[in-house]
């Protein structure tokens, strides 16, 4: 099988969505550049690190995005990457405190925990889910 490895954020403002992902996930994120090359403002690159390699899950990246941003009501026309926490009620106020909003809200996935959609300060959606420790 073929696994996902990274995932990339694209963004209007990528200094305005890196501090949304530290102050909401508490993510280390780090501007990168190849060794010895001089990077023009559109094509700086952060890395994202999600937690402690040995735990489950994937790192990433954001980048400034080269298009339009996605409109408001916009159906999801890409991947979604859903993030594992702890309470998700805690999380979705981070959210909101950070400049974030909710697109669908928190909702019951039988067998599995509390799920909900939000919208990040550049209009990407993504998803939090809060585990249900029964269900493992």
């Amino acid at each position: 099988m073929n696994r996902i490895v990274h995932f990339e954020i694209h963004a209007g403002d990528p200094e305005r969505a890196v501090k949304f992902y530290q102050d909401v996930f508490g993510w280390e994120i780090e501007e990168w550049s190849p060794p010895g090359t001089e990077v023009k403002d559109e094509d700086r690159y952060w890395m994202m690190m999600t937690g402690p390699e040995t735990e489950p899950g994937i790192n990433g990246g954001l980048m400034l995005r080269r298009g339009p941003a996605p409109a408001e009501g916009q159906p999801v026309n890409a991947y979604v990457c859903t993030i594992g926490v702890d309470n998700l009620d805690k999380s979705l106020d981070a959210v909101l405190k950070a400049g974030g909003s909710i697109a669908l809200p928190r909702m019951a996935v039988p067998g599995v925990g509390w799920l909900a959609y939000c919208r990040d300060t550049e209009g990407n959606t993504f998803g939090v889910i809060q585990p249900d420790e029964s269900a493992q």
